[in-house]
């Protein structure tokens, strides 16, 4: 008898290789996953405008990147001395609006670059509820933390986020022919609205979803949801929050997700380039020299192997790093 309801998923036909690049926009899912794949060496580059959650901010994104928006001072808001974009993260604000235009200004030239070149585009959806900056109408990606007095909060519509990303997903098939767009939905609860209203914007987000699936572009969907909610389906598997994956969970996801996206032969270099550059930031036990160096010289053995099988990943800060362990 199975005590579980497990999900399956059919494996992609499309694959994830060491010559790919991948770009990730959206909440945890993307945060979390292209972490993993980073870990790994694999190209990627995850919310070049920071953490975005709901589909019309999503869009906003990539059309700042696929239109190489510059931006201007006048695209800034100053609030308490700190200058800030409403379509950026927080790590993008400084009391320097020059500082902040140059982050911007860099990160969407970077991110256009990318995605010319990428393979897969991966959007999670967080929430359906968007939050408009009253005196403009603008929808904002961020509050920055800013009174809630200022905004004011709506809950978007299926044919609001179909007909939007209808447009979008036109867009990137017509400028990037080879993208494949990789739909999901973030497991993560938005709680402000409440259970019953985050189960409503979820939903929302769901049906939008299936309509998009529908588009030309053959997009897909990965059910990180689901592999959350329907088939660990406990507690345990939550941070302390209650709210957010817990590590675990995020293996586990990541498991299903390599299972589906990659082969057999580069899920196991994976392996090896990840104990790699995690073994990068372990702290190591000064007390002996020897036995620094012993793991050093096995660490710098593994790397020299590594660039046989993949000769296009770039270990060189691994390398300097072990290199420095044998001068100790």
């Amino acid at each position: 008898m199975e005590f579980r309801t497990k999900v399956n998923i059919e494996s992609s036909s499309n694959k994830i290789g060491y010559n790919d690049r991948v770009l990730f926009i959206g909440s945890c899912f993307a945060s979390e996953i292209g972490s993993k794949l980073e870990e790994g060496k694999i190209p990627v580059m995850i919310n070049p405008s920071g953490t975005v959650f709901n589909p019309a901010s999503l869009s906003n994104t990539i059309d700042t990147i696929i239109n190489k928006k510059i931006f201007v001072q006048d695209d800034l808001y100053c609030h308490d001395g700190i200058y800030l974009s409403f379509y950026h993260y927080t790590d993008f604000s400084s009391e320097d609006p020059e500082e902040v235009l140059t982050k911007i200004n860099s990160k969407t030239y970077e991110a256009y670059e990318f995605l010319s070149l990428a393979k897969f585009l991966f959007v999670t959806f967080g929430t359906a509820r968007i939050y408009r900056w009253k005196s403009s109408g603008t929808i904002v990606s961020n509050c920055h933390k800013i009174p809630h007095s200022f905004f004011k909060s709506e809950l978007m519509t299926v044919n609001d986020i179909t007909a939007l990303w209808t447009r979008q997903l036109d867009n990137l098939h017509a400028l990037f022919p080879r993208l494949k767009v990789i739909f999901t939905i973030s497991p993560v609860r938005h709680w402000k609205d409440g259970p019953h209203g985050n189960q409503v914007s979820k939903s929302i987000l769901f049906l939008a979803v299936e309509e998009l699936l529908k588009h030309p572009s053959s997009c897909a969907y990965f059910p990180a949801y689901e592999l959350v909610m329907d088939d660990l389906r406990d507690y345990r598997f939550y941070a302390d929050d209650m709210l957010h994956p817990s590590s675990a969970a995020i293996d586990y996801i990541w498991k299903a997700f390599s299972d589906c996206f990659m082969e057999t032969r580069t899920v196991e270099i994976w392996k090896e380039i990840s104990k790699i550059t995690r073994a990068c930031s372990h702290r190591m036990n000064m007390s002996s020299e020897k036995g620094i160096r012993v793991f050093a010289m096995k660490m710098m053995d593994k790397i020299s192997n590594i660039l046989i099988k993949a000769p296009s990943v770039n270990l060189e800060s691994e390398k300097k790093y072990f290199s420095s362990l044998l001068k100790t």
